[in-house]
């Protein structure tokens, strides 16, 4: 990789591109593919003032398309996000080419065609033909190595990756992707554009999964190792990720929405591109639901159903039990901070001790916020029986759910005491089988890690990762924000304890984090 693909992912990239690096508005942009993608991308351009070609291999699939995307821009008008005259201006930059030589005049190409290796070189290859030599050719490939595209080409350099996010036109990231030959002036072009195209780009070498889909794997495949383990049904397992967590969805709910196919697919992808690594190991779930044909909804069927007949599937919930009259609250961190707010809204009695271990004593249970530990491991640790570890919350002054699980040798009365109290401060509570870390504070633990691998590996900047994950996934956090916000300290604690537990090299730490704990940096 060049000097200059390394300066791009090792800091943020604002003002790195400028607008007069942008193309120019009369440049013709030529789509190639026109599926849901290449569709979504030429309204984007065409709204952005330039005249749109679109090109399909098969001329009743560009028939259906237009028809599509004169549909989507009368719905804009009619919700008057946009007047008349706007939409039949971008409807009129709109024009279809018979063949791949009607591009011949296009200052860029951006194919959105299938995922396949071979059938992309082809293309480019064809359109070196036809094109200008001044001409950029960009991917949309959402996995494929950009380089791998490029190498049969006789200017590889102006080749580049430009990933964007379904739905276009409401996805906000740009994934500018560099192979080993892009040049500079290639790169910060489609970045500027991207831009001018009112989206949030970022750059990124051209490894396997790029930074979404790389980074993003472990939301799926701890949901689907705790569901593995049984540590609780689906729904239950979601309500807490969206509902302590902040994800808009949980893990199945979502994997359910993309495909099992297409999601199994990638993971498989990303799995044998990285050697095997078991970071990325598909899961055996998963692939029983694809030989099963239950994608999802796509299907009718995943992990739960769809239709005008499917009943909604709820959390399963804890009775509710007898809240206390007084706790005790010993250290400071989010949890008990929380619950100390809680309590006073509550008008529940609270004494507060200092200590080296931040916890809430109720009855005679001890409530702890987790470390990676599981609550059995913690109190044989700490010779208290009675504990009940609780799982992460992106907030928990305004979480209505928190998942909690109890030590083996807990008694019925302690944990009913600790129920008790964190449902008389308004939370509903979800057990889990007692696992390492539980959910959310395990997923979020496994998703920082990640970007930090992705990071250590020269693949991207902190600040672009954390971009990415908002934008092109919307989480409620970038990975980086959120390990500030709990501590480094504390996610790699979290990471050593799940990793002692399993002895997996799935769950070994980033040496970025290690790093970072070490010199007492934060990521901001």
């Amino acid at each position: 990789m060049g000097a200059f693909a390394n300066s791009m992912t090792k800091k943020s990239q604002d003002g790195e591109a400028t607008s007069e690096d942008a193309l120019d508005s009369g440049a013709i942009v030529a789509i190639v593919g026109s599926g849901m993608m290449g569709v979504g991308i030429g309204q984007i351009a065409a709204t952005a003032g330039h005249h749109v070609v679109l090109y399909d291999i098969s001329p009743e699939t560009l028939t259906k398309a237009v028809v599509s995307l004169k549909k989507t821009i009368q719905r804009l008008i009619d919700k008057s996000y946009i007047s008349a005259d706007e939409g039949n201006q971008i409807t009129d930059r709109i024009t279809t080419a018979r063949s791949l030589s009607d591009l011949s005049n296009a200052g860029i190409v951006i194919e959105a065609v299938a995922e396949d290796l071979q059938a992309k070189r082809a293309l480019f290859v064809e359109l070196e033909a036809i094109v200008s030599r001044d001409c950029i050719l960009a991917s949309n490939t959402s996995s494929l190595s950009i380089t791998a595209i490029a190498s049969p080409l006789k200017l590889a350099e102006r080749l580049v990756g430009m990933h964007f996010f379904n739905p276009v036109h409401a996805m906000q990231l740009v994934e500018v992707v560099l192979g080993l030959a892009t040049s500079e002036k290639c790169a910060r072009t489609v970045y500027a554009t991207a831009v001018r195209w009112g989206k949030a780009p970022v750059y990124t070498k051209s490894t396997p999964g790029f930074i979404v889909n790389r980074v993003a794997r472990p939301y799926y495949a701890e949901g689907l190792r705790l569901l593995y383990e049984q540590a609780g049904t689906p729904a239950s397992i979601d309500a807490v990720m969206r509902e302590a967590g902040g994800f808009r969805m949980g893990p199945f709910e979502l994997m359910d929405l993309i495909g099992h196919d297409t999601n199994l697919a990638v993971t498989k992808s990303i799995f044998q591109a990285y050697f095997c690594d078991p970071r990325f190991s598909p899961s055996v779930i998963q692939q029983e639901l694809v030989d099963a044909c239950r994608f999802g909804r796509k299907s009718g069927r995943g992990f739960y159903e769809y239709g005008s007949n499917a009943l909604p599937v709820e959390a399963v919930l804890e009775p509710q039990v007898r809240g206390p009259q007084r706790v005790q609250l010993t250290g400071e961190d989010l949890f008990v901070a929380a619950i100390q707010h809680r309590c006073q809204e509550a008008s529940i009695v609270m004494e507060s001790f200092e200590g080296t271990e931040a916890g809430v004593e109720v009855g005679v249970a001890n409530l702890t916020l987790t470390d990676g530990r599981t609550a059995s491991q913690r109190a044989k640790d700490t010779g208290f029986a009675n504990t009940v570890v609780v799982d992460l919350s992106l907030d928990f002054m305004t979480s209505k759910v928190v998942a909690v699980a109890r030590a083996a040798m807990c008694s019925d009365e302690a944990y009913d005491d600790a129920v008790g109290l964190l449902q008389a401060v308004g939370y509903s509570v979800i057990q889990l089988r007692d696992l390492p870390a539980l959910a959310v504070m395990r997923t979020v633990a496994m998703l920082v890690n990640e970007a930090a691998d992705v990071v250590n590996q020269g693949v991207c900047s902190i600040a672009d990762l954390d971009v990415a994950m908002e934008k092109g996934v919307n989480y409620p956090l970038g990975p980086f924000a959120w390990a500030d916000m709990i501590g480094i300290k504390r996610i790699q604690i979290v990471l050593k304890n799940i990793y002692g537990f399993y002895g997996e090299d799935r769950y070994r730490v980033s040496p970025l984090l290690n790093e970072m704990v070490l010199a007492g940096k934060s990521f901001f």
